[in-house]
């Protein structure tokens, strides 16, 4: 889909920004940084780049515009560049949660993702069996602090603890953690007691 001028200048400064401070600009940086003459403007332009399908918002949460899919021009020089290795960050609990550790191993996953953020984790678990992700397996995951309902997320529970499971918004702003096994509760917490740290892309498995 096509992208008028100042469109697309809006776009670009979202994945400058992002790309350079890992998280996105403010209304108001957007507007001070494009010379927008009100943050009105600005919501206007977000908007129309979320109805094309090149970005989205997260629900009532502030720095949470998220660049989903770039013109081409924009994606030759971001995305298109073969990634032959990806890091091993960790573990990461399928069931109970459980602290996520970092390791210093490379994985290839070339043909999972040309993300050149993206990075593995290794299940501990059968909390998700019923997604087909099972213990033992390693998950490719696309760093994100944003996640719509139903996806299948990276999340930190109280700055602590790391889990892997379905995202559910709830009422009174709570979020649910809910996994793909009969025999297992989700996981009730406040919005502000969870940081999301990345959705699962694809999934890999030895056997």
């Amino acid at each position: 889909m096509t992208l008028t001028k100042r469109q697309k200048q809006v776009l670009d400064y979202l994945v400058g920004f992002h790309n350079k401070n890992k998280y996105s600009p403010s209304y108001e940086e957007i507007a001070q940084a494009l010379d927008l003459a009100s943050l009105a403007t600005v919501h206007k332009h977000v908007g129309t780049l979320e109805r094309k399908g090149f970005i989205r918002r997260g629900y009532n949460q502030s720095r949470s515009i998220e660049v989903i899919q770039l013109p081409r021009s924009v994606r030759t020089e971001v995305i298109d560049r073969a990634v032959n290795e990806l890091p091993l960050m960790g573990r990461i609990a399928a069931g109970k949660p459980l602290e996520s550790v970092e390791d210093r191993e490379t994985i290839s996953l070339s043909d999972f993702t040309r993300s050149k953020n993206a990075f593995v984790l290794q299940v501990k678990g059968e909390s998700m069996r019923d997604d087909h992700i099972l213990d033992g397996d390693f998950i490719v995951v696309e760093p994100t602090q944003v996640a719509n309902n139903g996806e299948i997320v990276v999340a930190l529970v109280g700055g602590e603890e790391a889990t892997l499971k379905r995202f559910y918004r709830e009422p009174a702003g709570k979020i649910r953690l809910q996994p793909a096994n009969s025999e297992m509760a989700p996981i009730l917490v406040a919005a502000s007691d969870l940081k999301i740290q990345g959705r699962v892309l694809g999934v890999l498995r030895k056997y």
